[in-house]
């Protein structure tokens, strides 16, 4: 069987890469092409993340580039629609919930090519999200629907998905953690941090940066609990252009205990987040990794696509209220949280089971 698996964002190289290794363990006779479309890329980040993954240079580049929703789906639709008559896959695997995601499945589905969806299920309701639509969009054609935990299986039962095409696998994303961590935990930290005396956050989703009043009352509750203990920002391209842009950037620069930093490849950042106090966040893998490190995560979110954290993991939603930030950090900082539980399967084998699913020659 010949399959391509699809990579776009940065957030997918983590959950492809333990995919690519499965196959190069398990896959005798089956051929495999990564495709990278291009949808984030930043040269030095890509090596990076190359290297520090252990993935292969792609065996197809689109270069799609940025651009707006629709630029970006159709720009991947057209250049994805041309591999696909050229290497005549049996099954395209896509991951997550990026544009590439959707747009990937949008055009082998109608080239009729079976669709094999990593991390299916995921729902946090928010319709406003892109990656909402691009998550329930995608399962509304996938073939074969590869799940994180049994909510996201719930999900697709009652959304009337045939349970015989429903695999839960595990989380890829934790196989890649799990291989990595020892190496990320040796690595060194930026100067004068201590281990766990220091929080992360992480700012990036629309809902939080794109308008000004809502920034600024979440930038002043990380103010006051950097007064606490110092937080390293590692600041999102996007959101340093909208701090600049609403002259936000001089007053976190005069905070000592407020740390900007340029954005982190994988092992460097991992290594931070792991050896944090705490982290707050609006990723949505982010709430996955604190949950197997056992580290505090308040998520700067009204809702989560990832609701498995939520219930039995270290995470905790407080959305963008200023003064519910600046209560669960208090919370976190002075011991009152819950220790958490690892969810099932997230046990770095996702990926080999993904893979023997695959490969079965009935399916």
């Amino acid at each position: 069987m010949k399959f391509l698996i699809v990579a776009g964002a940065r957030p997918n190289f983590m959950k492809v890469a333990p995919i690519l290794e499965a196959f190069r363990r398990l896959g005798q006779g089956a051929e495999v092409v990564l495709v990278h479309t291009g949808q984030h890329y930043d040269e030095k980040m890509s090596d990076d993340f190359f290297r520090d993954l252990g993935i292969p240079a792609p065996d197809v580049h689109l270069g799609v580039g940025s651009g707006s929703h629709a630029q970006q789906t159709a720009r991947i639709m057209t250049a994805f629609e041309e591999v696909c008559q050229t290497q005549m896959p049996d099954c395209v695997v896509v991951v997550g919930d990026v544009n590439s995601t959707i747009a990937c499945a949008l055009t082998a589905k109608k080239l009729g090519i079976e669709i094999a969806h990593v991390e299916a299920g995921l729902r946090s309701g928010d319709m406003s999200m892109p990656e909402e639509i691009n998550r329930r969009c995608t399962d509304a054609i996938t073939d074969v629907f590869f799940t994180t935990d049994t909510l996201a299986d719930e999900n697709l039962l009652r959304e009337g998905v045939p349970p015989e095409r429903i695999h839960f696998v595990g989380n890829t994303m934790i196989d890649t953690l799990l291989r990595h961590i020892e190496r990320a935990r040796a690595g060194p930290l930026p100067a004068d941090l201590e281990p766990h005396k220091f929080a992360v956050l992480t700012l990036h989703r629309p809902a939080n940066v794109d308008d000004e009043g809502v920034l600024a009352a979440i930038l002043d509750a990380i103010i006051d609990i950097s007064r606490r203990i110092p937080v390293v920002f590692p600041v999102h391209p996007r959101t340093a252009r909208l701090l600049e842009c609403f002259g936000l950037l001089p007053a976190l620069r005069r905070e000592p205990g407020l740390r900007l930093i340029e954005p982190l490849s994988y092992l460097p950042f991992l290594g931070l987040v792991a050896r944090s106090r705490m982290v707050l966040t609006d990723s949505g893998g982010i709430q996955e990794e604190t949950t197997v490190l056992g580290i505090p995560c308040i998520t700067l979110r009204e809702n989560t696509e990832r609701p498995i954290t939520n219930r039995i993991g270290t995470n905790v939603l407080v959305g963008r209220d200023a003064a519910a930030i600046r209560d669960a950090a208090v919370r976190a900082l002075t011991g009152e949280t819950r220790n958490g539980a690892l969810p099932e399967k997230w046990d770095g084998l996702a990926a080999e089971r993904i893979v023997r699913v695959l490969l079965e020659p009935a399916r």
